[in-house]
Order: structure tokens, then sequence, then C-alpha cells
């Protein structure tokens, strides 16, 4: 059966065309679907004999709480989402002064291997849809009974390894009669897949690209990060400086420290070089460590040195406030910690 839940207006009128359905119908469906209505029976406006004829050709992807987890600290929400395979997917929401933020996955698990990430630890199994990328959002919303008017791709998975559903999640997701989240509040993370920078460029997507950098030189990128021996930091930054004149949207860059490997005073000194100039914004991030992995948090001392040297090197840098510490908020923790994910 078709995904309904992935289909933009214009397309939902062309089935329900030869379906000999007035197209008008379309609009009706589309609000319904993206107000997290999950079945056609509770399209009251529709008519009965309708909603079973959608009922044999469409399929709407539901997604259920399968764990929710709430900071007492910060209000931060974590959740794991069952979906309709039984696959398990995160989903966090941040809560700030300018409003509420969720940042979403866009696979099960994830194939690029970065040594200190949770999510490739239980490897990768399959891409989401867009209609599943968007049902995490309305799933957060429904249950907190707030506006969300952010969303980051940061959660579990590649979204540039996931290019179709995630151009398609992009339309959808800013349209005026569904979420209308404006694309501009949207964050789209990579790894470094330069070829997907390049494709998204060409879409002028309008949204944030966060490019997770995480080294200032080949050597030790390449150790904690495989895709650069794919695409070197020169070719990253590179890309990054085409998709900023192409689009007119600045990049941020993402730098988790982690203890004694990449946070040092020299390598802050070699990272202000690489980024010198670039209409760029960096996030330095202290790490969120992951038992499995060898990777540890810095200490506090040695971040506000490595905060001041860029600071000093006129880079526009911020620490990032950890959200949801207390509850496990890094991508892939609590999946892996589900009884049902024997993978992990």
């Amino acid at each position: 059966m078709l995904d309904i839940g992935s289909m933009t207006p214009e397309e939902i009128a062309v089935r329900l065309t030869e379906m000999g359905q007035p197209a008008y119908r379309a609009g009706q469906i589309f609000r319904w679907i993206h107000s997290g209505t999950g079945s056609f029976d509770k399209m009251t406006d529709l008519p009965a004999a309708l909603r079973q004829e959608l009922e044999k050709k469409f399929v709407i992807y539901s997604i259920k709480i399968d764990k929710k987890l709430v900071s007492p600290g910060d209000n931060t929400v974590k959740y794991l989402y069952r979906l309709h395979d039984g696959e398990t997917v995160e989903s966090v929401v941040m809560h700030y002064k300018h409003g509420s933020s969720v940042c979403i996955s866009s696979q099960v698990g994830c194939k690029m291997g970065c040594g200190f990430c949770a999510t490739g630890l239980g490897g990768f199994t399959r891409n989401l849809t867009a209609s599943e990328m968007l049902a995490q959002i309305m799933a957060a919303k429904k249950d907190l009974s707030i506006d969300i008017n952010h969303a980051v791709l940061m959660g579990m998975g590649e979204p540039l390894d996931n290019f179709e559903a995630l151009s398609r999640f992009l339309t959808l997701v800013s349209h005026p009669q569904g979420l209308a989240i404006s694309r501009r509040h949207i964050s789209v993370s990579t790894c470094g897949l330069v070829d997907g920078i390049y494709k998204l460029m060409e879409t002028k997507p309008q949204c944030t690209l966060s490019v997770s950098l995480h080294a200032p030189d080949d050597e030790l990128r390449s150790r904690l990060m495989p895709v650069n021996r794919r695409w070197n930091i020169k070719e990253l930054l590179d890309a990054c400086r085409r998709f900023t004149k192409e689009t007119g949207r600045r990049v941020s860059f993402e730098y988790a420290l982690i203890k004694d490997l990449n946070d040092a005073e020299e390598q802050a000194v070699r990272l202000a070089a690489l980024l010198r100039g670039m209409k760029a914004h960096l996030n330095l991030i202290p790490m969120n460590a992951v038992k499995e992995t060898p990777y540890r948090k810095s200490d506090r001392k040695r971040i506000m040195c490595f905060f001041k040297v860029l600071t000093n090197a006129g880079i526009n840098v911020t620490i990032r406030r950890t959200l949801g510490a207390d509850i496990g908020a890094s991508c892939g923790q609590l999946r892996g910690k589900s009884p049902n994910n024997t993978d992990i």
C-alpha cells in the first residue's frame, strides 16, 4: 500500500482523481494526517465510503511511545518510539527561551561508524520514510501539548544518506497546511557526506547545515570518523563554503570535546585556522560519554581554555548548554538499553 503520509496535497489529489473523488478532499486528508491522526476512520468530515476505500489503498505509518524519560533538571524529554515494523528510534524535545525544539532521527541505526557515537554500535537497519520523520514531531507535540517551532535532524542516522526522504520531509514539514515549521528553523546535520551537501545545496533548502567536525586534522578525524577517509577536511570545508555562497545560509560546525584527544590548546589554534574567514558558527559540545567507547568528556578547565583560544582568534563560537544528560539524551543511548533491541 502507498504511504500517504509522505505525499503532498497535490500528490494526494492526483490519487483521489484516479479514484473518481474530488481533488479538494486532498487538503482535508493532508490536514488530518499532519494533525497526528493515524486512522482514516477518525477523518470524520470524509464520507464513510471514501474512508473505507482509503483504508484499502493507503497506509498511515504510525509510531508509538515505547519509553519516555523527563529530565527533572531542565524538562528535556527523551522518547523511544516504536515503528510499525517493531524497530525503534529516538527523539528529544528541548525547551529554550525562543521555544521548543525537537531532535529527530532519520534512520534506524547508522552506517557511518563514528567511534564515539552510540547510534552506530548496533549497525544500520533501514531508512525512515518522510512520514516517519514527521510522526516523531507530531507524537511529541501531541504528548506534551506544546507548539514545536524548531526541528533538528541530529538524532539517529545520517540525514544526507537518506536524501530522498529528507527532501520530501523538508517539503512537508514546512507546508502551510501541515506543521508549518519554517525551514529557517530547521537544521540538517551531517558527518561530512560531501556529495550530499552539494545535492542539498542544489535544492536551495533555506535550512541550516550542521556539520560534525570533531577534529582539526585529517589524521585524527579519520580515526574518529571513517567518512573522512572518503572526503577529507579540505573537501568538506570547500563544500561548506560553496553551500554558504549558493544559499546565503551559514554553516554550523559541531565539535565534541573529548578528553585528552581533541581538546588541547594547540588543536584549538589549528581549528581556528581552518574556520577563519568562513560564514560559520562553531558549537563546542561537552561530550556525552558512551560506556561502550573509551572516550570521555573534557574537564571544564580544558573546555574554557579551548573556547578562549577560539574567541581570541575571532571565531564565532559558543559552548552548547548540556540538556538531558541525566536521562541519557545523546543519540542511541536509550535505544541501546531497550530490552527488545538485542543487537546492541
